[in-house]
């Protein structure tokens, strides 16, 4: 955490909290039915420990965004939206919460005051509800350019305010760059969401 704070504070990256279930051997992709308390607890948790390690390196946690299964549960776990929520609202409640758009958590971000940040993700598929598609389903990963900067432009015409490919998929740099030329073609300017 110590290096990657480091260089985000170098390149002036903003830092993010990923937060996620206390499931280091799953990584996180697997729905723990935790109790509420017990959720805020381990939110907050890492958000402390992250926040640590932002401050060591002159800098602050910018946003929140949760990992995994607990990302796709605050999506219609009410309990558990509200317990990540909490969480936010107990550490910083200035701090955007990022998830999937007509999320139960954007309903309990309204309702304590947290902005909710809507998401989309260019480099993964989406069911016909609008959900992501489960990991170990086929076609669940987009790894083409074109096709990842396409969604990522249509995302983008949707609302989202935040687009997300990750740094694990495979030519994820190619991906990047397909989708900011996407999207500056298609008018967007491309800006943080936090300060």
């Amino acid at each position: 955490m110590r290096r990657t704070c480091e260089l985000a504070e170098i390149r002036g990256c903003a830092i993010g909290a990923q937060v996620g279930y206390p499931d280091l051997v799953g990584f996180g992709r697997r729905f723990i039915d935790m109790r509420a308390g017990e959720l805020t607890d381990a939110v907050l948790y890492q958000l402390g420990a992250l926040a640590a390690f932002a401050r060591a390196c002159g800098s602050r946690v910018r946003y929140v965004k949760p990992h995994g299964a607990l990302y796709n549960a605050i999506v219609d776990h009410a309990a558990q939206a509200k317990a990540v929520v909490a969480a936010v609202q107990q550490y910083d409640a200035a701090l955007p919460l990022l998830g999937l758009p007509g999320s139960v958590a954007r309903q309990e971000c309204d309702t304590a005051g947290v902005r909710y940040v809507p998401e989309g993700f260019a480099d993964r598929a989406y069911t016909p509800e609008g959900r992501l598609l489960a990991r170990n389903l086929a076609g669940a990963l987009i790894t083409d350019p074109t096709t990842a900067a396409e969604q990522a432009l249509a995302l983008a015409k949707s609302g989202v305010e935040s687009i997300c490919v990750h740094s694990d998929t495979p030519g994820a740099t190619k991906i990047l760059d397909a989708v900011a030329r996407a999207l500056t073609a298609g008018g967007y300017d491309l800006t943080p969401f936090v300060k």
